[in-house]
């Protein structure tokens, strides 16, 4: 349980330096321009199975954040159906949404878990998250019904 606390704590430190860049938006984790994972394309890692940076020529806007697209069929496709390619939990960190928290999704630490994309903050924190992927989706998709609308300032409180 320490070991989730330091986690938790190291975490919440790299969200205080972070933050100040978010979009004003909270249910997706934007910089603050609105720019959603970063440019990475999201349907790319459903179709060529890797990170891939979109052209920021070939954009769309959802849920007020722009994703962008390596492709004009990638956009296409996240056009007709960007629930099936837009990252769980607005793109914040799986982890951290099973800890209550909004974290920024790194789009370099992913994994497609039954058809849906999930980020992770770090290289260890998505190993952490590996150990044990069921349960954390189970405990993030109930606590992001509680924290989706806040701020990841609001959840250091």
């Amino acid at each position: 349980m320490n070991a989730v606390k330091s986690l938790i704590g190291g975490l919440a430190l790299s969200v205080a330096v972070a933050s100040a860049t978010l979009a004003a938006g909270v249910d997706v984790n934007a910089s603050s321009t609105g720019l959603a994972m970063q440019g990475y394309d999201p349907v790319a890692y459903f179709t060529v199975g890797e990170p891939t940076k979109g052209d920021y020529r070939i954009t769309t806007v959802y849920n007020e954040a722009t994703y962008r697209f390596a492709s004009e069929e990638n956009k296409a496709a996240f056009d007709a159906n960007p629930e099936a390619y837009a990252p769980a939990y607005g793109g914040y960190c799986a982890f951290g949404a099973a800890m209550g928290f909004k974290f920024d999704g790194d789009p370099t630490h992913w994994k497609i878990v039954d058809d849906t994309l999930y980020l992770n903050l770090s290289k260890d924190v998505q190993t952490r998250w590996e150990g044990d992927i069921p349960g954390f989706i189970d405990a993030a998709d109930e606590k992001w019904t509680m924290i989706a609308d806040k701020s990841p300032e609001e959840l250091q409180q």
